[in-house]
């Protein structure tokens, strides 16, 4: 019989012969260090953003309900003569390596009217999705990435972000044009210089859909150590549920740059629907700006722009709507930027609204308007 004393060191002894550690504890060495490399890779991957954006517009106008631009426009200086919050954004993303996704939410008096033309049905509408930038899912392979939810729309040059747009207030074209699209779409980058995308969509800017036809955008892209350009197409049912509207729609984008200081833009729209009684409207617009960067913290861009919608459709009077910017942009630190901007609007109808009012209090309409705008956007 083993002394009493001795028992415990036997028993140590008998422990490291044999492994008497429960089965659900056990784990293979090779996948624990597999474990802890994946964890660090996922958390590298995550992406945190977000950003505030804030604007003080005065318009010349001194318009009685405050409200700068047309109806259903005006995602940056909206409000007038007001220290206004235009964007605030908060967001997260996991690159596609091979399964990523993207949430961005943000609100202000941009997201309240970028999304004011969401069709209202059951569990859809402004009042659900208002807070929504971007919702959406991603898988790669190869060349190709595959995207399905709510993302930015593959159409026209500006972006409903301030810090990535060489002016503050946007273009008629990009007001007039999808920020946002709710489908499926998919990259292909063929080569380092070009790339297709295809695009199974909800509607021209909708999460929510007014009418049970799908539509279909396309993307041809290319992107060279100068210039850098694309056609973008969307062709699809947008009349109300019960009515004929297919849209036709061409976007052309290109950007140039002519030397280290000096870089050029253009863009070129043209669009056609079937509207109610067999008939067709048409719009066109083009635009050109210029950027020269002074220095690494200040640069200055002109825009000019023609927008023609004689039937009505898009701005929902039939108009010729001219446009001049010219923006001073400062960075004083890398996550400001600091943009003082003038610009002057024109109609060949009265659209924009005045200081005068009706008998009903509606503001008196008049054929122009100039605006003053300071913008102010901190991101990360």
């Amino acid at each position: 019989m083993w002394p009493i004393d001795t028992a415990p060191l036997l028993f140590s002894l008998l422990l490291q012969q044999a492994d008497v550690t429960p089965s659900h504890l056990q784990q293979d060495p090779d996948s624990r260090a597999t474990a802890e490399e994946e964890a660090p890779s996922l958390l590298s991957r995550l992406k945190p953003e977000g950003g505030v954006d804030v604007y003080y517009a005065h318009n010349f106008n001194q318009p009685a309900n405050a409200a700068n631009f047309i109806p259903g426009t005006g995602t940056s200086a909206k409000r007038d003569g007001e220290i206004t919050l235009n964007l605030a954004s908060l967001g997260v993303s996991l690159a596609p390596e091979p399964v990523g996704f993207k949430v961005l939410l943000g609100f202000g008096t941009g997201a309240e009217v970028v999304h004011a033309a969401e069709p209202v049905g059951v569990t859809t509408g402004p009042d659900l999705w208002r807070y929504v930038q971007q919702a959406s899912l991603s898988f790669a392979h190869g060349p190709v990435v595959l995207e399905a939810g709510i993302y930015p729309s593959h159409i026209g040059l500006e972006s409903f972000q301030s810090q990535l747009n060489w002016t503050y207030t946007r273009s008629w074209m990009g007001e007039l044009s999808p920020y946002y699209q709710t489908g499926l779409k998919g990259t292909w980058t063929l080569d380092p210089k070009w790339s297709v995308q295809l695009h199974l969509l909800n509607g021209w800017q909708t999460i929510g859909d007014n009418n049970h036809g799908l539509a279909v955008g396309t993307q041809v892209a290319y992107s060279g150590d100068r210039l850098s350009a694309s056609f973008n197409t969307f062709i699809g049912e947008e009349g109300n549920e019960g009515s004929d509207g297919l849209r036709l729609f061409a976007d052309v984008v290109a950007t140039y740059r002519v030397t280290e200081a000096l870089r050029l833009a253009a863009t070129a729209d043209i669009g056609t629907q079937h509207i109610p009684g067999g008939e067709r409207a048409y719009w066109y617009a083009a635009g050109l700006n210029a950027r020269y960067q002074f220095a690494e913290p200040v640069a200055l861009v002109g825009r000019a722009e023609v927008y023609r919608d004689a039937d009505g459709l898009m701005t929902g009077t039939g108009q010729t709507l001219t446009a001049g910017t010219l923006t001073l942009e400062v960075k004083p630190a890398t996550p400001l930027v600091l943009k003082l901007e003038a610009r002057y609007d024109h109609s060949t109808e009265d659209v924009f609204a005045g200081k005068a009012t009706t008998d009903e209090g509606t503001p008196v309409p008049k054929d122009s308007e100039t605006l003053v705008v300071l913008g102010a956007v901190a991101y990360f």
